[in-house]
């Protein structure tokens, strides 16, 4: 069986692709992750990274093993929430960003539930900023968000690479106003969707402003315009949009579990563990 805290480690460096960034969210020193790494590709005979001076990426069987690695964790967390931590009790509050909440997140949430019955999950969803100030001012327990990056406090559980994304056969005239499909203020998305297009002097109207997800995919399935997803949650049927519609690079998104200042530690602790565990999963869903 392989050693849980070596998969933590590669896990950590598999969805950042930083060594450093595995260390600060592990809370460990960086020799001991690159320690656990070698330590773990001796277990498997396999090169698990190629590395250079500036770049990180996993080999085909370090893809492989990070799904292994996901399912090994997930057992290992419910085996010892089973002996250990089924007596937690109470009231646990969580709110969670609309569109992350149709990621794998509610089968975590229901595993989370089976080994913790005696805690009372209250769910929040709605749009990040607000989730975050809720969090901060202690009306929520933990919230799971979208943030910019350079942001320091909360976890991370992964950071995206945002895309603008339409339906297949979407044309885009740069010489026109950008029809965007976004959120409504304040919302991270759109901010930086308006930011990327007056940096580089691109106009830009508003076609669809929507309160949900669900509306913001039923606006862009009905090219309406063009809307910004992190690229690990674009729909299947919609597309991103290729370099030749000339539009900025829209940067890099935080995905974020937040403590409040009230949450109680234990099972706040037991709810941020069963999410990090599970590592999230790269898929290509409705988000």
């Amino acid at each position: 069986m392989y050693d849980p805290e070596q998969l933590r480690s590669f896990l950590a460096v598999a969805e950042s692709l930083s060594f450093t960034q595995a260390a600060a969210r592990l809370e460990i020193g960086q020799p001991t992750v690159s320690q656990h790494v070698r330590k773990l590709e001796s277990s498997v005979g396999r090169r698990l990274f190629v590395r250079d001076t500036h770049t990180v990426r996993l080999t085909a069987d370090g893809d492989a093993l990070a799904e292994f690695a996901r399912t090994i964790l997930s057992a290992h967390q419910r085996a010892e929430a089973y002996f250990s931590g089924s007596g937690l009790s109470g009231r646990l509050r969580f709110g969670v960003a609309d569109d992350l909440a149709l990621t794998p997140l509610p089968r975590i949430l229901r595993d989370f539930r089976r080994l913790y019955p005696r805690i009372d999950l209250e769910l929040t969803v709605a749009q990040s900023t607000g989730l975050e100030r809720r969090a901060e001012s202690g009306h929520l327990d933990v919230a799971f968000i979208k943030r910019e990056t350079g942001v320091t406090h909360g976890q991370l559980v992964r950071r995206d690479r945002l895309a603008w994304v339409a339906v297949e056969d979407a044309h885009v005239d740069p010489s026109r106003p950008i029809p965007l499909v976004v959120y409504q203020a304040p919302s991270v998305t759109r901010s930086l969707g308006i930011q990327a297009l007056d940096r580089v002097g691109l106009s830009h109207r508003i076609t669809c402003t929507i309160r949900g997800v669900n509306g913001l995919l039923a606006a862009t399935r009905a090219g309406l315009g063009v809307a910004i997803f992190a690229q690990s949650l674009t729909p299947d049927d919609l597309v991103e949009l290729p370099a030749e519609a000339q539009l900025p690079e829209l940067g890099e998104l935080d995905l974020v579990l937040l403590t409040g200042p009230r949450a109680p530690t234990e099972a706040a602790n037991a709810l941020i563990t069963a999410i990090m565990s599970r590592a999230w999963v790269r898929t290509r869903t409705a988000a």
